[in-house]
């Protein structure tokens, strides 16, 4: 049993920061890459940014130079600072990791609730 909650989300004026967590609990015997995606209503989900499991990064280009994803493995959480934030960031984001169940020794992608972000003045 795996489970990933997000918190941090919320309202915020153009030009500025949210920090996002993700963290992942349970039987886990590793995670993996961890991920956020965002979907803004009427439209697809979409990746947002990635770490792997030793730390190399990748972003959209909407928002590379913007927000910035880092994890903590002995915490078994992934962060997403976001700077700079645009009324077109605003969406659900959501996070997303690969883990090795303790038990079953399966690795599986699972995905938290979500939590809204809204860019506003």
């Amino acid at each position: 049993q795996v489970q990933l909650v997000e918190s941090g989300g919320g309202l915020v004026q153009p030009g500025g920061s949210l920090r996002l967590s993700c963290a992942a609990s349970g039987t886990i015997f590793q995670t993996y890459a961890m991920a956020w995606y965002r979907q803004a209503p009427g439209k697809q989900r979409e990746l947002v940014a990635r770490i792997t499991h030793y730390d190399g990064t990748d972003y959209a280009g909407s928002v590379k130079g913007r927000f910035t994803i880092s994890r903590d493995n002995a915490k078994n959480t992934v962060y997403l600072q976001m700077n700079l934030l645009k009324p077109e960031d605003t969406a659900v984001y959501y996070c997303n990791s690969g883990v090795r169940e303790r038990t079953t020794r399966k690795t599986d992608n699972y995905w938290g609730q979500g939590t809204q972000v809204t860019v506003s003045s």
